[in-house]
């Protein structure tokens, strides 16, 4: 799979088990589970976007939390619930029931190790109610132990401003948020082909934007929204800008890692 790997001592899936159990004992300890998704992404991003983009925040944490954080990182979970993506193609999806058993087991497998904290880090909107019913299920079950469940870009949200060029709808699916990111993470994967196509949502307390979600949920299939696949200002997109906003997510996650460390050990 086209994504950048975690560091190998944090990375479960270049472990042989010892070191997994190891790492799991000491105290403080937390597996991380990355979910993403593919779906089209417009004519210029690739289908695993979502999953590319969460796998590579993941693993640069990975690498800038210190060594006394005993952190493991479980190999990206790809599928993501993207009903709504299907009809412009190259999109596979799974039922929200699917992908919550799917994940439930995943967790809950990983966690029998003995890890004290687990956190799931989230790529896809779409996947948002999932991984909040999974907080939930899962810590439910695991009574001793922190369950943590976030959506990657929401941790831009108080910052973001600081960064964008577009107006609100700007920074919406393969805009110039994810746009930016693909640039400084994988320019190689992002094409040409990017027009501008406002975010057109009727309702004003519907989804509006990445960082402007609204109270309304509305379900359409994505050609009511865009002919080309994408949403927003991706022309505005630069490597620059993602290099910064890559930067500022993940110092955001080793803080909330750091955190839950403190918390646990």
């Amino acid at each position: 799979m086209y994504v950048e790997p975690p560091p190998r001592t944090r990375s479960w899936f270049h472990q042989p088990f010892e070191n997994i159990d190891s790492t799991a004992a000491r105290p403080g300890s937390i597996l991380l589970v990355p979910v993403g998704s593919v779906e089209q992404h417009g004519r210029h991003l690739p289908v695993g976007t979502d999953t590319m983009l969460v796998g590579s925040i993941a693993s640069e944490t990975a690498r800038r939390v210190t060594d006394e954080i005993p952190l493991m990182v479980a190999p990206p979970v790809w599928s993501g619930h993207s009903p709504h993506h299907t009809s412009l193609g190259g999109t596979l999806s799974v039922q929200h029931r699917t992908l919550l058993a799917l994940l439930e087991d995943i967790c809950e497998t990983g966690m029998q190790y003995g890890f004290d904290g687990l956190a799931i880090l989230n790529g896809h909107g779409g996947n948002k109610p999932t991984v909040g019913s999974l907080t939930s299920s899962v810590g439910e079950t695991l009574t001793e132990t922190e369950v943590l469940g976030l959506t990657y870009f929401d941790l831009a949200a108080p910052f973001v401003d600081d960064y964008r060029d577009s107006e609100t709808g700007g920074m919406s699916h393969g805009g110039e948020f994810e746009t930016s990111l693909m640039l400084h993470r994988y320019p190689d994967l992002v094409g040409d082909d990017r027009p501008a196509t406002p975010h057109d949502e009727p309702y004003d307390h519907g989804l509006q934007d990445m960082f402007d979600g609204g109270p309304v949920s509305v379900y359409r299939e994505f050609e009511a929204y865009s002919e080309s696949g994408a949403i927003g200002s991706p022309a505005l997109a630069s490597a620059a800008k993602g290099e910064a906003l890559f930067d500022a997510v993940c110092e955001e996650l080793n803080a909330l890692i750091e955190s839950m460390h403190t918390r646990l050990a």
